[in-house]
């Protein structure tokens, strides 16, 4: 792997530096090369080339927006064994801490981002473009029901199937008069994937796409790691639209069902439990 490396980085020094990482699907490995530092995320399964693929866009597509910190990546290289490789920017990265409310405060940018571009594009051309979206059904369809399909082919849950029919049809309900721009989300933003360095927060390992700023909040409150001023600083430039609460509930349902279908039946019951809740 580091012959593959050097040729395709043009790098004469490959040294590694002690420093690893990985998480639950992909292992890391840091190196210093003759242009600077960089970290190396491997992976040998057969659609590692689609994920990273996935990853790089993501963080490029973060990272052109200027709000908030991501490593820059590098390269996507194929190995001669089989897997493949994503490079990017190495960064000395500490657990999260004293730029929690700094980290509020520029999700938030991210997610108005997208808004503020289009405002910008309004103005410039004096006319009003009227963003025709359909969250709802996409949220409803291509994440919500995608994952229940899983479900069923996989443990055949019958209860799961019954609350669904039900829920599928209360969800626009909890979107009545709620104005939504799409907002470059992070995709999967919980505790475990940020960080800061000495100038601020970091966030990585997206998995990025355009939907409902509200969406990132429910990984978020899933698993710890953000603190009061981190919500405190988010909310003051993005306020809680009417039905926070449910929807966060909503969107949570998607990463429960989304772990049981990765990880195992142990997300049941929280999944059983906010259809339960919903349907009240």
């Amino acid at each position: 792997m580091e012959a593959k490396l050097k040729t395709e980085l043009g790098t004469t020094m490959l040294k590694s530096t002690g420093h690893s990482g990985g998480g639950c699907i992909s292992e890391g490995q840091s190196y210093d090369t003759d242009t600077g530092r960089v970290f190396v995320k491997i992976n040998h399964k057969s659609e590692a080339k689609q994920m990273f693929d996935g990853e790089m866009a993501s963080l490029d597509a973060l990272l052109k927006t200027d709000t908030i910190k991501v490593p820059k990546p590098v390269k996507v290289i194929e190995l001669d064994t089989g897997g493949c490789v994503l490079v990017m920017e190495h960064l000395d990265m500490r657990g999260l801490n004293k730029f929690s409310k700094h980290l509020g405060e520029q999700l938030a940018d991210l997610h108005l981002h997208n808004k503020r571009l289009m405002e910008k594009f309004e103005k410039e051309q004096q006319t009003r473009n009227e963003w025709q979206d359909d969250w709802v059904t996409f949220f409803s369809q291509q994440r919500l029901q995608h994952q229940l399909n899983m479900v069923e082919n996989s443990y055949g849950d019958r209860e799961a199937r019954e609350l669904w029919a039900k829920l599928q049809l209360k969800i626009p309900q909890f979107f009545t008069d709620l104005e939504m721009v799409p907002a470059l989300l992070h995709g999967d933003l919980w505790g475990g994937n940020v960080s800061e360095c000495a100038d601020g927060p970091v966030i990585f390992d997206p998995a990025s796409f355009y939907g409902h700023s509200e969406f990132e909040l429910g990984i978020a409150g899933m698993f710890g790691g953000f603190n009061r001023s981190f919500y405190s600083a988010y909310h003051e430039k993005i306020p809680k639209a009417p039905g926070f609460a449910e929807r966060n509930q909503l969107y949570q349902l998607y990463h429960y069902l989304n772990h049981g279908n990765h990880f195992g039946g142990g997300y049941r019951g929280s999944t059983i439990g906010i259809m339960k809740k919903l349907l009240k």
